[in-house]
């Protein structure tokens, strides 16, 4: 529902703006003294850039999608590789330890374990339109463990904030649309967004323990996040020690190496346990030409109404307010244009989605405004559509405390990622 009042407010906000430019235009000679703006050509033709603006999105919107086509199949296929070949299992026994004392509610080799490491997975992978199906099955298992089949439990509300927190090895999509609108590197962004939602994932996972009164400082908690923090820690601290350019080899080389080795772990897992592959691959494929054929719709629908509300001068405006307010407390301005998709990511993925290719469309894909709203993108989930959709699946009404836990994850994801991606390309 809150999706409907952002796409209807795109337009109305767009009109009301246009209509405000066409008037100063034709009253220039009044209000230009009073308000010290010059009104030209270009607020006279204003409702002619908005009609433009409509067809130039929806083509941008179908170019983009026919090439997700190609990039879904092939990571849905190489995620049915995996599944078939044991690496979400072995993946699973990887963090059962880990699960057991941060779901301390669940009866031990619960279901709901597996379904909650399989949609971890995707999400890790960045795919997430196949996280969502097993989401819903987690929540599901969840909810047969939950006394109170309309309030929202802690198990359940751990596995959102953690879905939500949006903890991403692999920033799939992301380096896709990069790649369609002509990256020099798509997966430049890969470390820092790595890194940014590691914080974002520490920050839910700190506030929903201590809520819950889950002891994180025993040795199976602290081994994990230890180890993972100092990891984490040792990659900042290499990279913040080397130039500018080298960091950017670095990132490269270790993204696609990375990837590469994923693919070949799931392909080796599987022949290990004589699977067909190719097959598998094929099976996993079809499912990622659908996906990518379904979001079409919804990129056209998000991405026309923000080219809309870009055309009339309205987004520009907020950018330049946002930016006046932070200039006043004496920061820095240059990242204010990647802020919109960063408010708009937990509201709805395909309108952060929108934002982050208005701001390659604007300012350049490989524009430190455009890098950092890749990383704002790829850092997070949609808090509100998951929470909506998973809650919703199960008939779950009082959600308690979950989107409040969602949202501090999403604002430390801001704040890393403002930091992380100027160290990275600042």
């Amino acid at each position: 529902m809150i999706l409907n009042y952002i796409w209807i407010g795109f337009f109305i906000v767009a009109m009301i703006v246009a209509i405000l430019r066409v008037v100063g235009y034709l009253l220039g000679a009044h209000l230009e003294p009073l308000i010290g703006y010059v009104f030209t050509e270009a607020d006279r033709d204003v409702f002619v850039a908005i009609v433009e603006s409509t067809f130039e999105m929806a083509r941008i919107s179908v170019e983009i999608a026919v090439y997700l086509i190609g990039v879904m199949a092939l990571w849905l296929g190489i995620m049915k590789i995996g599944e078939k070949g044991g690496a979400v299992s072995l993946m699973t026994r990887m963090v059962m330890p880990f699960f057991k004392k941060i779901f301390p509610q669940l009866p031990e080799n619960h279901p709901a374990f597996g379904s909650m490491t399989m949609n971890i997975a995707a999400n890790m992978l960045g795919l997430d339109n196949a996280a969502t199906p097993l989401g819903i099955k987690a929540m599901q298992e969840l909810q047969q463990a939950n006394p109170d089949k309309k309030k929202a439990s802690d198990s359940q509300i751990m596995f959102i904030v953690l879905n939500t927190s949006g903890l991403t090895l692999i920033p799939v999509s992301v380096m896709a649309i990069r790649a369609a609108m002509g990256a020099a590197n798509p997966a430049d962004i890969f470390l820092p967004i790595m890194l940014t939602t590691f914080f974002s994932t520490m920050a839910g996972l700190l506030i929903v323990s201590v809520i819950q009164r889950i002891n994180l400082f025993n040795r199976v908690v602290l081994g994990y996040i230890g180890g993972l923090s100092l990891l984490i820690g040792l990659i900042i601290w290499i990279l913040s020690n080397l130039a500018s350019a080298t960091i950017g080899v670095v990132s490269t080389f270790a993204g696609n190496l990375l990837l590469f080795l994923v693919i070949i772990l799931f392909i080796f897992l599987a022949w290990r346990k004589k699977i067909n592959v190719y097959e598998n691959f094929i099976e996993g494929a079809k499912e990622g030409f659908h996906v990518a054929v379904k979001i079409i719709p919804y990129l056209v629908a998000m991405l026309v109404a923000i080219g809309v509300f870009r055309a009339s001068g309205a987004l520009d405006m907020l950018v330049s307010a946002i930016g006046a307010v932070i200039g006043f407390f004496g920061f820095d301005t240059e990242f204010v244009g990647a802020l919109p998709t960063a408010f708009m990511k937990p509201l709805s993925g395909s309108g952060a989605r929108g934002m982050m290719i208005e701001a390659f469309n604007h300012y350049g894909v490989d524009s430190f405004v455009g890098r950092m709203a890749a990383t704002f993108q790829g850092s997070t989930e949609t808090t509100f559509y998951t929470i909506a959709v998973y809650f919703g699946a199960v008939g779950i009404r009082n959600i308690r405390y979950a989107a409040g836990c969602g949202l501090f994850a999403d604002l430390a994801a801001v704040v890393a990622g403002i930091f992380i991606a100027t160290l990275f390309f600042g």
